[in-house]
């Protein structure tokens, strides 16, 4: 047997031994959802407990794919049934996200349910429960992130983002750069599939069937969004900012990052140090990079005999990220150690915003992310604010109040968010008055 390198998994898997396992609750069933039931399941020292899904059958399919015997399996209606079916050594499943929040036995929960009004009210609960919140809701984040970690710190509990997501794999290689006193010029990923703003889900049907996905989730990444919304949650992590609307997203292979995402002034197509974009270039997708400098010549001069790059600009790679298959760790080291993988900055510094994908008429309602009516599209926060733009986690069920042609911005003119949902009412609050 391999002795262990990691503390981490040294201490989960004493805590396997001693028969206290971290105890997680998911709320969701989805792709991602059915990931994490299947991981849990094979990592030691962490069990699931609870799973909140609107469709029960979907949650006990996955749990059976992951090894659960069907008599393993509880559905229940209520907190304190949940608790006694976790007790019981059941893995509980509900429909009830605010029973999942407040079942006592649970030590951190994960937000897997994609959508940000949802999302953020279970984010919400979790808290007002005294439960850590691990969100795989990029989405959410983006739009209320800050809201949800002072309320976390409030409430003494831990709001982070996911392990395994780019933002956070990306935060993972800055953090490094920055602990060998590098500078760090860019930072971003490589966008995962070829780039159509116009995409549709009627168009991605037999894909996304072959690649086992929804088709509306897969359009969310062919479009251009899901690289919007993670690079956005970067720059609010870390201060780093999107160098112009919609970033550069140059073709810049593997090879070329370094001497493309620079300053113009060296060759590059930066106006500025310290942004974060993106490339459709080969060899860099499914990974994360950041460009790095040195003020040094020795540490130059090894960096170029490490074979890391020609200078003066190196790229840091991170080939891989593994989604929902890294995410409890996320979950183990904020119930072991309080310490949270990607936790926003205080104040905004990029905001993802709504792009028309079609013209829209007065009194549309508007429909989910990855289907037919919108995109999402990165600009910083103060240009996101002259132009009154809608946040994109504000654009589901929203109202269009004018005429807006395919490609214009929706903003607070043009188009009116849903009220009755608790994002908007929060991000109102945090914006003042729109």
């Amino acid at each position: 047997m391999i002795a262990n390198v990691s503390p981490l998994v040294t201490e989960l898997r004493a805590r396997a031994e001693r028969g206290q396992p971290v105890t997680v609750g998911l709320a969701g069933a989805g792709q991602m959802g059915t990931d994490l039931i299947v991981q849990l399941r094979r990592m030691p020292g962490l069990r699931l407990g609870g799973v909140a899904e609107a469709r029960p059958q979907r949650a006990i399919d996955a749990a059976l794919l992951a090894g659960y015997g069907r008599d393993d399996v509880v559905v229940v209606a209520s907190a304190a049934a949940m608790a006694a079916a976790v007790e019981g050594g059941k893995l509980a499943i509900t429909e009830d996200l605010n029973a999942l929040a407040a079942c006592g036995p649970i030590d951190v929960l994960i937000d897997a349910t994609g959508n940000p009004n949802i999302g953020t009210s279970f984010a919400l609960a979790a808290i007002a429960n005294g439960k850590h919140i691990v969100m795989l809701n990029v989405e959410a984040d983006i739009t209320i992130g800050r809201y949800l970690a002072a309320a976390a710190r409030r409430a003494g509990v831990v709001y982070t983002g996911a392990a395994g997501d780019e933002p956070a794999a990306t935060l993972e290689l800055i953090g490094f750069a920055q602990s060998l006193g590098l500078g760090v010029v860019c930072a971003g990923k490589g966008k995962n599939n070829a780039l159509n703003f116009d995409a549709v889900p009627a168009d991605y049907e037999a894909e996304a069937k072959a690649r086992n996905m929804n088709a509306r989730m897969l359009v969310e990444f062919v479009d251009g969004s899901k690289t919007m919304i993670e690079m956005v949650a970067v720059a609010n992590c870390t201060g780093l900012v999107p160098d112009v609307p919609g970033m550069h997203g140059p073709s810049a292979s593997r090879e070329e990052l370094a001497h493309v995402l620079i300053p113009k002034a060296d060759g590059g197509v930066l106006s500025k140090k310290g942004c974060v974009d993106y490339s459709i270039g080969k060899g860099v997708a499914p990974g994360v990079f950041v460009i790095v400098e040195t003020d040094h010549p020795r540490v130059l001069e090894r960096m170029v005999d490490l074979k890391v790059g020609k200078g003066p600009y190196f790229s840091l790679l991170r080939p891989y990220h593994l989604t929902s298959l890294e995410v409890p760790l996320s979950a183990a080291r904020v119930a072991l150690s309080g310490k949270p993988d990607m936790v926003p900055l205080d104040h905004a510094v990029a905001e993802a915003v709504t792009v028309a994908k079609c013209d829209l008429k007065p009194g549309d309602i508007l429909g989910r992310i990855g289907e037919t009516q919108y995109r999402a599209f990165a600009m910083t926060a103060a240009d996101a604010k002259k132009a009154r733009a809608v946040p994109l986690g504000l654009a589901e069920g929203a109202k269009v109040l004018q005429p807006v042609k395919k490609g214009a911005l929706l903003n607070y003119d043009n188009c009116a968010p849903d009220e009755s949902f608790v994002i908007t009412r929060l991000r109102h609050q945090m914006d003042g008055a729109v």
